[in-house]
Formats: structure tokens, sequence, C-alpha cells
């Protein structure tokens, strides 16, 4: 008895270890793509430099549109790597990444001028929902198969 209980306890901090890796590396592959992509585009002076604030709404909406593939990504990553309950791994991704673009959002118009208030307000919005989107994409995918 005491032998299945043991194995039984061994595999929930494993299973809970993969679940907050999920969520983890969904979240980080949209920050550092992200990031990248800025980079990229800094470096190619299409953005201005990163001390100037960005006021072009081209080049936010340009900012804003692969942000929003990047997080539709992001929620497909996590539903694959989740061990159990993919959607729900996505939704948890999907608050923490509302709770952090909430109050990047908050933090961009009342402490910053990085450019137009609409932009990090779109950012908030849009976060639940591409994250949700990717997960939805990767369970229509896998049913597929």
């Amino acid at each position: 008895m005491t032998t299945a209980t043991s194995s039984m306890t061994g595999t929930y901090p494993r299973r809970t270890l993969r679940s907050v890796i999920a969520v983890f590396v969904g979240f980080m592959s949209v920050a550092v793509l992200s990031l990248a992509t800025d980079q990229l585009l800094h470096v190619l002076t299409i953005y201005p430099p990163w001390s100037e604030p960005m006021w072009d709404p081209r080049l936010n909406l340009l900012a804003l549109s692969y942000r929003i593939l990047y997080t539709i990504l992001g929620g497909y990553i996590t539903a694959a790597l989740a061990p159990h309950s993919p959607m729900r791994h996505v939704v948890i991704g999907g608050v923490i990444g509302s709770v952090v673009g909430t109050a990047g959002a908050i933090a961009a118009i009342t402490m910053a001028d990085l450019g137009p208030d609409w932009y990090p307000i779109a950012l908030a919005a849009t976060g639940f929902p591409c994250v949700w989107l990717g997960g939805v994409i990767h369970g229509k995918r896998r049913a597929q198969r």
C-alpha cells in the first residue's frame, strides 16, 4: 500500500511542474518573440530609437498585429505543452497575461509618454481572446489527428 501511495504522490509534483512549465513557456514565447521583433525593427530603423516615443499609428498597428499573432501562438504552445486540460492552462496563462497587460497599460498611460494611449489598452484588451484562440486552434488540430 505504501508503494502505491508513494508512486502516486511522485506523479502530482511532476504534473504540476509540467503545468507551470506549459504556462511559463507559452507566456515567455510571446514576450521573447515580441521583443526580438521590436529589436529587429529598431535596428532596421523602421521604429524610432528605444529612448523615443512611437507616435506613428501605422507603427503601433504593426506592433499590435505581430503581438496578436505571437499571442495566438503562445496560447497554442501552452495548450500543446499542457499535461492535461489544455484550455484550463490557456485560461490561466490568459489571466496572468491580462493582469500583466493591464498593469502595463496603466503604467504606460499614467507614468510614461511612450506613444498613444490606445496602443497599451489594445494590447491588454486583445491578450486574453488571442491566447484563447491559440488554445482553440490547438484543440481543433488535435481533434483532426
